[in-house]
């Protein structure tokens, strides 16, 4: 695309003037404290407002908290001497691509378009129009922004409820996998959401405290919503004591094992390893005295607490020199079967194992 000459790369705001439409997409993520950090979005906003013409259209893309781009981008925009509204045009449209996914992507996945003000939204609307997917107009960018939020703090909720079924299920006997299965048989009134080793990337972890946040403006407490992200965010101490457990089962010393981790991306056949629990997984299995290395063939180094670690290959020589191989991320690539055949354990968290029959004995789930 880029030597098309339809894409350019800058490092600069001085050609903006020459873009009709005008995109922010930065990061928004929480502070060590678990508060908004728009540091970014103003950045971004502020260097635009600089360069800004009459007529252009800025879209904030960012997921941010409810009243975001009139309280923030607004007055920052308006800052350079020209109105919004009249000047110039500002909504929020909400990325809302699902990373790694081939059956949604931007042309088909419906786009929500909260404009400023009626001119807005209609020119954000034909904007979008234009790569074909379905544009629905919302009321305002506030009704944008919770609606973005709304979807991803349900993400958040369903993951921990599901990911402390699991927890039940693992002291009851029971199968967490099989019992969700079984549940999703069922035509209407059930969506399946799977356990796993936390939740990762930089919206799902940490959305519900930008909507936690946003509502004690109003003297409302989201208890819910943020007993929820900290349940997702207990999951990797969960999965190191349960791994830890399995090894000293095999009469392995904690301080003495080796472990393999297979996977340190947040999902599935992506590159993106922000906010991935096998990154807290990495850190408390190092904390506990073990020796960590790790797989991911789409991450070909990962820095842990300023420690760089280089991805070692999954040969047969290295899964059988690893007291445990601990899949976190459960790559379509992988040969699951290999893993199991060669490790001495394996510690399944994704029950990417799920069709392997040979050696189950040493297969140890979520």
């Amino acid at each position: 695309v880029r030597a098309s000459g339809r894409l350019r790369v800058e490092a600069s705001y001085d050609n903006l003037g020459r873009a009709d439409a005008l995109l922010i997409c930065v990061p928004t993520p929480c502070t060590r404290n678990k508060q908004p950090d728009t540091s970014s979005i103003a950045t971004a906003a502020r260097g635009v407002a600089q360069h800004l013409r009459p007529g252009q259209l800025i879209l904030l893309r960012s997921t941010s908290y409810p009243g975001t781009t009139e309280e923030l981008v607004l007055p920052i925009i308006e800052s350079s001497g020209l109105t919004v509204g009249r000047d110039v045009f500002l909504a929020f449209v909400p990325e809302r691509v699902d990373p790694g996914r081939k059956d949604y992507t931007i042309y088909n996945t419906p786009v929500i378009v909260g404009g400023v003000d009626q001119e807005s939204t209609r020119r954000a609307v034909r904007l979008f129009e234009q790569l074909g997917p379905p544009v629905m107009p919302v009321s305002s960018p506030a009704a944008a922004e919770m609606a973005k939020l709304l979807e991803n703090v349900f993400r958040n909720v369903n993951i921990a409820l599901v990911n402390q079924l699991a927890i039940l299920c693992d002291r009851m006997g029971l199968d967490v996998w099989e019992i969700v299965d079984a549940a999703a048989t069922k035509p209407y009134g059930f969506l399946p959401f799977h356990p796993g080793p936390g939740v990762g990337g930089h919206c799902i972890p940490v959305d519900p405290y930008y909507l936690a946040w946003k509502a004690r403006e109003y003297d409302f407490h989201m208890d819910f919503i943020e007993l929820a992200a900290r349940v997702n965010e207990e999951m990797p101490y969960y999965v190191v004591t349960k791994t830890l457990l399995a090894l000293n089962g095999q009469r392995h010393r904690s301080p003495a094992v080796r472990v393999l981790v297979v996977g340190v991306t947040f999902k599935r056949d992506i590159e993106d390893s922000r906010g991935s629990p096998a990154l807290k997984i990495m850190e408390l299995l190092i904390q506990h005295g073990a020796r960590v290395s790790y797989h991911d063939p789409y991450v070909p180094t990962l820095t842990v607490n300023g420690r760089m670690f280089t991805s070692r290959p999954l040969t047969p020589a290295m899964l059988r020199g690893a007291d445990c191989a601990l899949i976190v991320a459960d790559h379509s690539c992988l040969d699951y079967r290999a893993i199991v055949r060669h490790a001495r354990l394996v510690v399944d968290t994704r029950n990417a194992t799920r069709h392997v029959d040979e050696g189950r004995v040493k297969i140890v789930r979520l």
